[in-house]
């Protein structure tokens, strides 16, 4: 009844648009179930997540990984996903595992944020690196907050050396940059804020330098002498690639640390670097074409990353520094060194070495602490004596 021998099966191909094995299939399951055998049947998607599996994951999510302690919040969806990957080696998509959380009412969407264009890459790894601190809460059972220091490669994403200090000095920058260059090799440039111990702040006013040619600060000093440039930013949104990533790590380098229980500023710096930095680079670095150079033979980073000053021996070989005395005894270079202009070098951990030429000619420690150590715990004492009021604006 349904056929009127009207049109050939390679017309209604024709006319239809469709194949004539498929018109040969339709005519058949006309024939054997009426109209019903065109429509098409809807069967259950193999690739649906079944809904024992979706309990599992909102029960995670709800015991485990949200309401952390100390007002952490909860983690958020890409956390968590790479969280089962890692832990609980279940892999799904970014886009499943939030629409499990929102149907058991564990995540609110929030309204889409404006998405700005973005700063063109350099081409090769180790022509620019981003350097940056930040003063947070790292550990939300220590109430004194400490500097994270980063290095963020302009081209890969990567961070081949980070720290936590208890202050942003310049040591601490001098520390992070001497780990990258080892860890990596010497760099090109090297992007910053105009901090006073990355650039000469001398001012007569607010925003008005007195002298453009002003003496370079001893981390200029340092890189100056591997040939690296220092180039200054002008805002915080010209350093995005290192800025960005301490959103990443106020979220999720505190939050993993809770969940392994890590208690103190020692175990968070190993955790840091021995675990955190190698899971960050391997997730998120880009590939691309190396220019990091090798550090050449013979460079000694400890009479390059200090403090040093100029000094003139006195008749007696001995030379003053930071209120002590240092005697400098006879080499093969010079027997006496009486009126000769020397370069002393002092180390963070108190160590002088004296050069004479680019030679090492002596090595001694200070017993004191220098002025300026002096002058910082000084200023820290002060600081940590603060309360702190909060009001609303």
């Amino acid at each position: 009844m349904f056929f009127k021998k009207k049109l050939k099966a390679t017309e209604a191909s024709s006319l239809l648009g469709l194949s004539y094995p498929h018109i040969l299939r339709l005519k058949k399951k006309l024939k054997e179930m009426g109209p019903k055998g065109l429509v098409r049947q809807k069967g259950k998607s193999k690739r649906k997540i079944p809904e024992a599996k979706c309990k599992v994951i909102a029960g995670l999510y709800e015991d485990v990984y949200s309401n952390l302690p100390y007002n952490l919040g909860s983690f958020n969806i890409l956390n968590f996903k790479d969280e089962l990957e890692e832990v609980y080696k279940i892999t799904l998509s970014y886009e499943s595992i939030r629409k499990i959380l929102i149907t058991h009412n564990l995540h609110h969407p929030k309204e889409k944020k404006k998405v700005y264009r973005r700063r063109r890459r350099m081409p090769r790894a180790g022509m620019l690196l981003q350097m940056d601190s930040s003063q947070h809460q790292w550990i939300p059972s220590i109430p004194v907050k400490w500097w994270l220091i980063i290095m963020v490669d302009d081209a890969t994403n990567e961070i081949p050396y980070a720290r936590l200090f208890p202050s942003d000095n310049m040591f601490a920058n001098m520390f992070v940059i001497r780990g990258c260059i080892e860890r990596k090799g010497l760099f090109t440039a090297l992007y910053v804020d105009r901090a006073s111990h990355f650039e000469t702040t001398r001012q007569g006013g607010i925003h008005y330098n007195v002298s453009p040619e002003q003496e370079e600060t001893q981390i200029e000093r340092a890189l100056n002498e591997l040939g690296i440039t220092i180039i200054p930013a002008n805002s915080p949104q010209a350093k995005g690639r290192v800025e960005v990533r301490f959103k990443l790590f106020q979220d999720r380098f505190i939050k993993k640390m809770q969940l392994i229980g890590i208690k103190d500023y020692n175990g968070a710096n190993e955790f840091l670097l021995n675990t955190f930095l190698p899971w960050y680079n391997k997730k998120y670095i880009r590939e691309t074409p190396n220019s990091y150079m090798a550090l050449p033979y013979g460079i000694n980073l400890d009479t390059i990353f200090c403090r040093k000053i100029e000094r003139t021996v006195k008749a007696d070989n001995t030379i003053s520094v930071c209120g002590e005395i240092i005697q400098i005894p006879p080499n093969k270079a010079r027997f006496s060194f009486t009126n000769a202009k020397v370069t002393v070098c002092i180390l963070e951990d108190s160590r002088v070495i004296v050069l004479y030429k680019e030679s090492i000619v002596c090595e001694s420690m200070l017993l004191r602490k220098i002025k300026i150590q002096k002058k910082e715990e000084k200023i820290k004492e002060l600081l940590e004596k603060r309360e702190y009021v909060f009001c609303e604006r």
